[in-house]
């Protein structure tokens, strides 16, 4: 029984009230009211967010696979009017233009050959029968350079991740030998959630919300924020197709959202949103079989795609590099060595041997007639254009700026540390300088 139906009850002839009682009630009701004056009305109650002054929140959104021009095709007003009120540019991805390089770089300011996240797919001679993927958790793969959220943790800012490459893993600890999911030590942010491509987009957002609706002392200062839709339908469909066009949209409505949830409880925000790389055009009619370049018998491919990496089998480095080291079309292969300085990559020994990179638009597989599903793919020369990814900020720490030269995107985890009033950091391959002209007073680190 609810609680109006008890009320109805204790009002009628379960009440043990005789009747004169209940006729005489009215009459003493009237009478209290003239003696005793009627209560003033309460100000109706305002949300604790509105009357609270909150400092400004930094939230680092990735949408994965948002071509920088994505922004151009007229279904983004919500990503367009925070481009107007702050700044925007085309974005150079690191090399290789994959996914988790690029995302451990933007939050570490390290290229994937320093941060040692050099692939999507890779080796290690000090796990020897291992393999690197985008599943894997273990700190050791991990540990070769300190994410944002560590470094904030450490200097006693809260952080919360709402999906990141790597934003799972205890970093600087120690995985158990015995049991791989048994890891001590290292540092993760305060909260986190387990990536789940089923988790929706609003949901995510909704989730972000709920943390900085918190209170003060358990709300988180650095926020990020992963989608992964836009890079799904750019791989599915290819970048120029209608139905990626309906996703950007759709992501667009759904930073909307976001800011709207911001706005509602009145808390300032300075929101970075980037992309990890942009997107290319492929098919199954542009592809290089390696074993049509080389001998299988004299090598083994580590990952092929938009790029190859190989190494030789013991013995046959010399029959290996007679046949992939000397002109192909649509393919340039190097000993890692020799790999183009622009590229900031070849130095890692998590690099194998040998690479071969890809003209933009074509693929590399393992034999002639591989299947070829995706109608678009990402990893080729990060100057290529269709590798440009989005770069948006907007906030109280930005003035708008309008359209900045285009930049690499080691400077964006120096430009998050200015936001927190973190210190500028040492050694890191890129610095704020493409932001200072629109910061405002005291978030740049001068020279």
């Amino acid at each position: 029984m609810n609680q109006d139906a008890r009320s109805r009850r204790g009002a009628g002839k379960g009440s043990g009230m005789p009747a004169w009682m209940l006729a005489l009630a009215p009459l003493a009701l009237s009478a209290c009211a003239a003696t005793i004056p009627p209560a003033p009305i309460a100000a109706a109650p305002r949300a604790a967010a509105q009357d609270e002054a909150r400092a400004p929140v930094t939230i680092l959104v990735s949408i994965d696979g948002f071509r920088a021009d994505y922004l151009d095709r007229g279904v983004t007003p919500n990503l367009n009017a925070l481009a107007a009120k702050g700044v925007h540019a085309a974005m150079r991805p690191s090399y290789p233009s994959k996914t988790f390089p690029n995302h451990w770089t933007l939050v570490t300011g390290l290229r994937p050959d320093r941060s040692g996240i050099v692939a999507n797919t890779m080796e290690d001679s000090q796990r020897p029968g291992e393999t690197f993927t985008m599943e894997t958790d273990d700190p050791f793969w991990w540990n070769g350079s300190e994410p944002l959220w560590v470094t904030a943790e450490k200097a006693g800012i809260r952080t919360a991740t709402m999906f990141w490459p790597g934003s799972n893993v205890a970093v600087g600890g120690v995985r158990a030998k015995d049991w791989p999911h048994d890891i001590s030590g290292g540092t993760r942010p305060e909260d986190w959630q387990q990536f789940n491509m089923a988790v929706n987009n609003s949901q995510r957002v909704n989730a972000v919300l709920d943390w900085v609706r918190r209170p003060a002392a358990i709300r988180p200062k650095f926020v990020t924020l992963y989608f992964d839709t836009i890079d799904t339908a750019g791989h599915t469909y290819g970048p120029g197709d209608p139905r990626t066009t309906a996703a950007v949209a759709d992501i667009d409505r759904t930073i909307g959202d976001l800011v709207q949830g911001l706005d509602a409880m009145r808390q300032p925000a300075n929101l970075v949103i980037v992309a990890d790389h942009g997107m290319a055009e492929v098919s199954k009619d542009r592809t290089v079989a390696l074993d049509q370049l080389a001998n299988p018998a004299d090598y083994r491919v580590v990952e092929a795609s938009t790029f190859a990496s190989l190494a030789a089998v013991p013995g046959h480095e010399a029959a290996l590099e007679a046949a992939l080291l000397k002109p192909h079309d649509h393919i340039t292969c190097w000993r890692k060595a020799d790999i183009p300085a622009r590229l900031h990559y070849g130095t890692n020994p998590r690099i194998p041997p040998y690479f071969c990179m890809m003209e933009t638009g074509w693929l590399a597989v393992k034999s002639a007639g591989a299947k070829i599903s995706d109608h678009g793919n990402h990893g080729y020369d990060n100057a290529a254009p269709e590798m440009a990814a989005l770069f948006v900020a907007s906030g109280p720490a930005f003035r708008a700026g309008g359209t900045l030269p285009g930049f690499d995107n080691v400077d964006v985890a120096p430009l998050v540390r200015d936001l927190l009033g973190l210190p500028p950091g040492t050694g890191l391959d890129g610095d704020d300088a493409p932001f200072r002209s629109v910061l405002r007073p005291a978030q740049s680190h001068p020279d």
